[in-house]
């Protein structure tokens, strides 16, 4: 599954990483690269006292941004997880999905 806690160790992501590809890995990091980016540049514009107002537009954009990138990782996921876990009876995977999904909405 693509989403792992941040705090998480990376051998336990590791652990935990599916027996099947995603179609939309390099898409998402991708994404998140680009965000991260974004997110920097904020920074620096509050480190540098720009105006109140564009920091905030700014961060609408990161937030949306994140939010695109979160769809992207769920109909993912939908697409091969869960597919795979209907398929073998998994009830597990359909609450883990919809523990994310709440998770994901707050």
């Amino acid at each position: 599954m693509l989403l792992e806690k941040i705090d998480e160790p990376i051998e336990e992501t590791q652990a935990k990483k599916p027996n099947h590809d995603h179609t939309q890995t390099k898409a998402v990091l991708n994404r998140l690269s680009k965000a991260t980016g974004h997110l920097e540049s904020i920074r620096k514009m509050v480190e540098s006292g720009r105006d109140c107002s564009e920091v905030l537009i700014q961060l609408a954009a990161v937030k949306a941004a994140i939010n695109n990138t979160g769809k992207i990782i769920l109909k993912d996921h939908i697409d091969h997880c869960i597919v795979a876990a209907v398929e073998k009876g998994d009830q597990k995977a359909l609450n883990d999905l919809h523990k994310a999904i709440d998770q994901f909405m707050k």
